[in-house]
């Protein structure tokens, strides 16, 4: 099995992500999709959604072997989230 090799810089491949996110994907998304991942191949614009982020990325994989994948997810600017988590307690 060949291990993939990112192709483009960090910012490239972000910006890539994105762009197809914002542009292609983003105008479908219903209510329902909130929450759920998306898996973009940042070559081919080709995606995948599920609720579960392996699933997501396994779909895509097994459509385009050499996907170069940006992951996000539906109604948050990030797709996981690392570090303290703070609570808003009522006053």
């Amino acid at each position: 099995m060949a291990i993939r090799q990112p192709q483009y810089s960090k910012e490239e491949f972000a910006s890539r992500g994105d762009r197809i996110y914002e542009q292609e994907i983003q105008p479908r998304v219903v209510t329902e999709d909130h929450g759920k991942y998306v898996a973009i191949d940042i070559e081919s614009a080709q995606w995948e959604m599920d609720a579960d982020e392996i699933a997501a990325g396994d779909h895509l994989l097994s459509r385009i072997p050499d996907a170069q994948i940006w992951m996000t997810r539906v109604g948050f600017g990030y797709t996981r989230r690392f570090g303290a988590a703070f609570e808003r307690r009522p006053a």
